[in-house]
């Protein structure tokens, strides 16, 4: 009878785990997406940013995704790294930096930007946080020195930090007025289509690696 009992509780015990385990595989991948004005969502019309767009395609590719928009207009690789404890409140599992456009506009030293984004990443290392690092262009009337130094950061700390890496945020999208605002800076909802379209299976990549994706 003992035996029996124990046999009993046991296949309980058992079935309790597998079912908190199963609970745990459905959580909903949390993705932060730390950036500027492009990830923030610039002059479109809600639920037409890069958030929401993302958000929607993973839901069409069969991922559950929870896509936290943490673009602020204007921000700066400083201002990023200012506020990450802030953005990691909410221990996401994959983060989306898009960072350093502003560093750019403003004219600020490449050394800087890349130091600001040094840490940001490493930072992310080390709360464990899955990692894909949008790159950006110099405008090349910064001046050939500038451009190569500016351009340069994103591969290298991509390689140095050994995150995913997609090249530039707005490829496919810059200086087609079909798919810019009227500033001919800012994607309208066509443009952040295509950027979605085109880094979806990087953050696919990512969502699977974070081993909340069956």
């Amino acid at each position: 009878m003992k035996t029996r009992t124990y046999r009993t509780l046991l296949s309980i015990v058992l079935l309790l785990i597998m079912a908190g385990a199963g609970r745990a595989l459905a959580a909903p991948v949390k993705i932060l997406a730390l950036g500027t004005s492009l990830t923030q969502g610039y002059g479109l019309p809600p639920g037409t940013e890069f958030s929401v767009q993302l958000q929607a395609a993973l839901k069409r590719a069969g991922i559950d995704a929870v896509v936290t928009n943490a673009g602020v207009s204007g921000d700066t690789s400083a201002g990023g790294l200012a506020r990450l404890d802030w953005s990691l409140a909410d221990r996401p599992d994959v983060a989306i930096v898009e960072l350093g456009s502003n560093d750019m506009l403003r004219g600020l030293p490449p050394e800087q930007t890349e130091k600001n984004l040094r840490a940001i990443l490493s930072r992310l290392k080390t709360a464990k946080v899955k990692v894909l690092l949008t790159g950006m262009k110099a405008q090349r009337n910064l001046g050939p020195d500038y451009v190569r130094v500016f351009d340069g950061i994103y591969p290298r700390l991509a390689k140095e930090q050994g995150v995913l890496f997609y090249p530039f945020i707005l490829d496919g999208v810059a200086l087609n007025p079909k798919l810019n605002q009227a500033d001919g800076m800012h994607p309208n909802p066509a443009g952040v289509k295509v950027i979605v379209a085109r880094i979806l299976p990087l953050v696919k990549k990512l969502a699977q690696e974070s081993g909340k994706v069956r």
